[in-house]
């Protein structure tokens, strides 16, 4: 497949990085930039034999078989527009648009068009979220109960992030949108999202927008997706996962300390990982930066999807949702209050609701708890099924 890219920018290189990393037959044959000069030195830089500042003339190459967008956020919109008018296959970055109602737009251009529309959700591609995921569908820690995701750095690389208008909003926006889909995975993407409870303030930074969010999403089933995000966190970029289930529970370390530690006086200068703020003392470097973050599985499964004509794991749809959730969060963070997640177009269950699953010990009572205790002693904590009576029974 012959890929052109929209952008030149950071995320463009990251996606570079990746793409020309695999030894396949999905090549970058051109890339678009507002800058010529810019568009010129990625070409140079990845051996790309076309470039330009002629957004439509990149999308049209009949040279052209799948599109990246890797552009600013209020830009989304308008790259789709013209994929899906070219007929193009388009994949694009995080979020997919600025609110619901934009990313819905988008949505619904490449359904028309019959093309399809993948997500560029990265952190849903981590080896170690894959690995997870997988464990959780699998059963392995039972119901889930509790997901929560976390997300926190020094602030984005780029202007036009900090521009309320530009960007959509602030760390929500950025960061939430990771937090949220991850969250949406363990618990299950066919539970609907019903409504959210958010605090964000700006705390450090002079601008119009948020720079610190928590926030906490409850679906239909009961179970709390909850998300932490920050532009004011010092020391480098944190990733961290944590699942919470009725068998057992799952912790996640994705950046910052991952096992590889190094100490440096600075000589050299070197590049050390995203959001690294120092490159002298103790610094945390990441052995495989674009796998770590989940960069390869999600080429790979988004090319596999457009040859297997079947939707990716992240698809406009799922970008779709989460702007939905990041729309109820700004309404729950100025109302301080629980704000429903208004999603016009559901696709997935409508039968599930808010229940509890308590553990039987036998016919007669539930099983509260099993302890064994210093002494090696065994206890059980039981409530009977019909009385209600909590009662302790030595083993």
């Amino acid at each position: 497949m012959k890929i052109a890219m929209l952008g030149s920018g950071f995320i463009a290189r990251f996606y570079a990085d990746s793409l020309a990393a695999q030894r396949r037959k999905d090549i970058l044959v051109s890339v678009y930039s507002r800058s010529t000069e810019r568009a010129e030195k990625f070409a140079k830089d990845y051996g790309l034999p076309h470039f330009s500042n002629n957004l439509d003339e990149v999308v049209g190459n009949p040279d052209v078989d799948v599109v990246v967008i890797a552009l600013s956020n209020e830009l989304h919109l308008a790259a789709v527009e013209a994929c899906a008018k070219a007929g193009k296959h388009v994949l694009c970055t995080k979020p997919l648009g600025r609110t619901g109602a934009e990313a819905k737009q988008m949505m619904e251009m490449v359904e028309k068009a019959g093309v399809m529309g993948g997500y560029l959700e990265d952190l849903c591609y981590t080896p170690k979220f894959l690995k997870s995921l997988a464990s959780v569908k699998a059963g392995s820690i039972g119901r889930v109960l509790w997901a929560k995701s976390r997300e926190t750095h020094p602030g984005p690389h780029s202007d036009w992030f900090w521009n309320l208008e530009l960007s959509g909003g602030g760390a929500i926006v950025d960061l939430g949108c990771h937090c949220i889909e991850i969250s949406r995975n363990f618990i299950g993407k066919d539970i609907k999202p019903v409504e959210v409870m958010c605090w964000a303030a700006t705390q450090v930074h002079p601008i119009a927008a948020e720079d610190h969010a928590l926030g906490w999403v409850k679906y239909a089933n009961g179970t709390i997706g909850q998300f932490e995000v920050s532009w004011c966190f010092r020391g480098g970029m944190d990733l961290r996962d944590e699942v919470m289930g009725s068998e057992g529970t799952i912790w996640l370390n994705n950046f910052l300390r991952t096992g590889f530690d190094m100490f440096s006086t600075g000589k050299g200068n070197n590049y050390v990982a995203e959001k690294a703020e120092s490159s002298s003392g103790w610094l945390f470097p990441v052995g495989d930066e674009v796998n770590e973050l989940g960069y390869n599985h999600m080429f790979t499964d988004m090319f596999d999807a457009i040859e297997q004509k079947r939707e990716p794991s992240e698809s406009f749809y799922d970008g779709y949702v989460v702007n939905c959730i990041i729309d109820a969060a700004y309404r729950s963070a100025k109302s301080r209050n629980w704000e429903p997640v208004q999603i016009d177009d559901w696709r997935g269950r409508t039968d599930v609701t808010e229940g509890h699953e308590f553990a039987s010990y036998d016919d007669e009572f539930y099983l509260i708890k099993e302890e064994i205790l210093p002494n090696g002693e065994k206890k059980l904590i039981l409530k009977h099924k019909t009385t209600g009576e909590v009662v302790r029974r030595d083993l």
